[in-house]
C-alpha cells in the first residue's frame, strides 16, 4: 500500500499546503499558516498531530530549533506523484518558445536556443543533449595488449562500422586474459545499444563486488573505459548554471563546488540523462533519487524529444528541490515537443 493510501484527505491536503507554501517562501511552515492556507477548519492541536504523523512517515521534518516543518524528498515525491496540479503555460511564455524554436537551418543553433530558453524562462539551468539520430549497437569487441597497461580496443557496431580506441587499464593483462574479457562482454552485451551498455556497465560496477569474480569485474571495468563518454566531445548544451548560485539551499560553497565539478566532468549528468532516453513523458529526479551526491539538493525535470517518432535526445531543467514543479513540468514537456518539431521540419508544430 502506497503512502498516499495510508493518509486521509485531510492529511494529504495539509501536506499539499505545506509543500506549496515552502516552495513559495522557502521558510519552515508552522501550524498557524497551515490552518489559514489549507481552508480546513482545524484546531492548532489537530494540525500538530497530523504534522507529527507526517513526520513519522518521513514526509516532513523539523529543521533544528524551528517550530515549522519542511518537506523531505519523500514528501516532494508524494506531492509530485499524487497532489500536484500542473498549471498551463502563460501565453507570453508559450509565444516565446514557439518563436525561439521555429525551424532554423542549423540544428546546433536550435539546441542552444532550447537550452537558453529553458534557463531564461525558469531562471534555473537548462540542459539539452545533442540528437543521436542513429543508435549504435554493439556487434563484437576485441582487446589487444599494447605496452604496459595500454590496451587496444576494437569494436564493431551496427553492420560493418569498426572503431578503435586505446584505453589505460589499472593493471597489465595478458593476451589470454583480454580474450576472456572480450568473450564475456560479447556474450553479455552483444546486440545491445551502446547507450544501454554504458548504463548497464555503470549499474554492474555499483553492485559488482558481491557477486562477480575478478575476471568478470576486470571485463566490466574495461567496458566502462571503452564506452564512457568522451569529455572532450560536446554531449549536451548546458545554460544558466550560474542561476543556481542564487538559491540559498544551493549557495553553500561545498555544494556548489560538487555541482559545478559534475557539470564540467559531464559523466554523471550524461548517465542521468541517458536513463531518461527510454522513459515516456516527463521524468523527475528529486534530491538523492538521482544517485549522485552532487545532485542531493537538486531536482532534475526531463523529457525526451523525438525526430520522426524516434527518440534522439533529452532536455530538462536543473534546479533546487524547492522548485515550482507545477510550472516547470509543462515548460519541459512543451519545449521537448517544439524542439522535436523544429528538428523535423516536415511535422506540424504542436500547439
Amino acid at each position: 500500500m502506497g503512502t498516499s493510501q495510508v493518509l486521509n484527505e485531510r492529511s494529504l491536503q495539509l501536506l499539499k499546503t505545506l509543500v506549496e507554501r515552502y516552495i513559495s517562501d522557502g521558510q519552515p511552515v508552522g501550524s498557524r499558516v497551515l490552518s489559514k492556507d489549507s481552508g480546513l477548519s482545524l484546531s492548532p492541536a489537530t494540525i500538530r498531530n497530523v504534522m507529527a504523523d507526517l513526520e513519522d512517515l518521513g514526509l516532513v521534518h523539523s529543521p533544528h530549533t524551528s517550530a515549522g516543518r519542511v518537506p523531505t524528498v519523500s514528501g516532494y515525491r508524494l506531492f509530485v506523484d499524487s497532489l500536484l496540479t500542473v498549471k498551463p503555460l502563460k501565453s507570453e511564455d508559450l509565444t516565446r518558445l514557439h518563436q525561439g524554436l521555429s525551424v532554423t537551418d542549423n540544428n546546433g543553433d536550435v539546441i542552444g536556443v532550447a537550452s537558453r530558453l529553458l534557463s531564461e524562462l525558469t531562471r534555473m539551468a537548462g540542459v539539452v543533449t545533442l540528437p543521436r539520430r542513429e543508435t549504435l549497437y554493439l556487434r563484437h569487441i576485441e582487446f589487444l595488449p599494447l605496452s604496459n597497461t595500454r590496451v587496444l580496443v576494437i569494436f564493431v557496431t551496427n553492420e560493418q562500422e569498426v572503431h578503435n580506441k586505446i584505453i589505460h587499464t589499472a593493471k597489465a593483462f595478458s593476451a589470454s586474459e583480454l580474450q576472456q574479457a572480450a568473450n564475456y562482454l560479447n556474450s553479455v552485451y552483444c546486440g545491445r545499444s551502446l547507450v544501454s551498455v554504458r548504463q548497464a556497465v555503470f549499474e554492474e560496477l555499483k553492485e559488482a563486488q558481491t557477486r562477480m569474480n575478478q575476471g568478470m569485474l576486470d571485463a566490466i571495468k574495461m567496458a566502462q573505459l571503452t564506452f564512457e563518454q568522451n569529455n572532450d566531445k560536446e554531449d549536451y548544451v548546458l545554460t544558466g548554471e550560474t542561476n543556481l548560485m542564487g538559491f540559498s539551499e544551493l549557495a553553500d560553497m561545498d555544494r556548489l563546488k560538487k555541482l559545478f565539478e559534475a557539470f564540467s566532468q559531464k559523466q554523471d549528468v550524461i548517465h542521468l540523462l541517458d536513463q531518461c532516453m527510454t522513459a515516456e513523458g516527463v521524468q523527475i529526479f528529486i534530491g538523492e533519487e538521482s544517485g549522485y551526491q552532487a545532485f542531493d539538493h537538486c531536482s532534475l525535470v526531463t523529457s525526451s524529444y523525438s525526430i520522426s517518432d524516434e527518440v534522439v535526445g533529452v532536455l530538462g531543467v536543473i534546479g533546487p528541490t524547492r522548485m515550482a514543479y507545477e510550472k516547470i513540468i509543462p515548460f519541459v514537456d512543451i519545449t521537448a515537443k517544439l524542439l522535436g518539431a523544429a528538428l523535423n521540419p516536415k511535422s506540424s508544430s504542436p500547439s
